[in-house]
């Protein structure tokens, strides 16, 4: 794979958010470049996001898209650094002029992880008691769990991983919902108490994967990054996407997916619930991988046609509302 390197290139800045999870997969994403690529260097820049520092509001009353990504993505811009690794789900659909999504990387479980207080150890998301608080700063998880489990009392929650286990096991909470990928990558998987099905929970769009960006006209450096880029991988995300960008949805927005690939064959499931959990529309398409965005287009036409549009509308008059 070194042929696709110039003897130009010597040293590449990474871009990457200062918080723990970040770190561990941009160290990741730049220990693969360097066993591939021993002779650059690669440099961690980090930075602190807009979503970093305000960490009192819940995600969907802050408003912005791009709420992890927009000072990196002026660090590309402005040259101060070469690419940036995200987590893909925090990535907007839509990128600013003059960068690219250069490289998916293999994608962890993108399911939702349950995590309990120990008094709750011998339960599962449908045995917890009436009223049982559970955090979750995501209305994509509160909305489809209002919606199976009416029952429990939900509460935001916001912070790195630590601190949020830290309010459970202090009582604040009864159980959190988390992503399994970052749970597992940070050596917690023993606080997995039980891995929802996609009955339950649909995965946020790109949950699991990490999304490499960098500028659109560097192709000595897409062509580099593309030695670590899993196709299937890129492959379900793309659909994905495309049903998120086609929805015009974000983190304020209760949309869910789930992709599978069965040899040439993609299949795509997506739902939007309303935030109260009482309208959910969900269906499902399938066609070639090579078709992966078309599909999403697809599956965002078929649910609006079910009634997404009306929940989205609603939804998004309230943010107007709220603004």
């Amino acid at each position: 794979m070194t042929s696709v390197v110039s003897s130009s290139i010597r040293t590449i800045r990474i871009g990457s958010r200062k918080s723990q999870l970040a770190l561990v997969q941009t160290h990741w994403v730049q220990e693969q470049l360097q066993k591939r690529f021993p002779e650059i260097s690669f440099e961690v820049h980090t930075m602190a996001t807009q979503g970093d520092k305000i960490l009192d509001v819940a995600l969907a009353k802050i408003g912005d898209k791009g709420l992890f990504t927009k000072e990196l993505e002026l660090g590309m811009l402005d040259r101060e650094i070469d690419f940036a690794v995200h987590s893909l789900k925090d990535l907007p659909t839509r990128l600013p002029e003059g960068l690219a999504l250069a490289a998916v990387t293999e994608r962890e479980n993108p399911a939702d992880a349950l995590v309990v207080h120990e008094k709750h150890k011998d339960k599962q998301i449908d045995t917890l008691p009436e009223g049982a608080v559970i955090g979750t700063s995501s209305l994509r998880r509160l909305a489809q769990l209002r919606y199976h489990f009416p029952h429990l009392s939900f509460k935001d929650v916001r912070g790195n991983l630590n601190t949020r286990m830290s309010k459970l096991d202090a009582g604040e909470y009864d159980a959190l919902i988390l992503a399994v990928a970052g749970l597992e990558r940070l050596g917690m998987s023993d606080r997995i108490h039980q891995v929802l099905s996609k009955e339950v929970s649909l995965h946020a769009v790109g949950q699991g994967a990490l999304g490499i960006e960098c500028r659109a006209d560097d192709t000595e450096l897409i062509s580099l990054l593309k030695a670590i880029e899993h196709p299937e991988t890129r492959d379900r995300c793309l659909a994905e996407r495309a049903f998120l960008r086609d929805l015009e949805g974000g983190c304020q927005v209760p949309i869910g997916v789930n992709t599978e690939i069965n040899g040439n064959t993609l299949t795509l499931t997506g739902n939007v619930a309303s935030v109260d959990g009482k309208k959910v529309v969900q269906d499902t398409v399938s066609g070639e991988t090579e078709d992966a965005e078309k599909l999403g287009t697809e599956l965002a036409q078929k649910v609006r046609e079910q009634g997404a549009q009306e929940i989205l509308d609603e939804i998004f008059a309230q943010i107007q509302r709220n603004s």
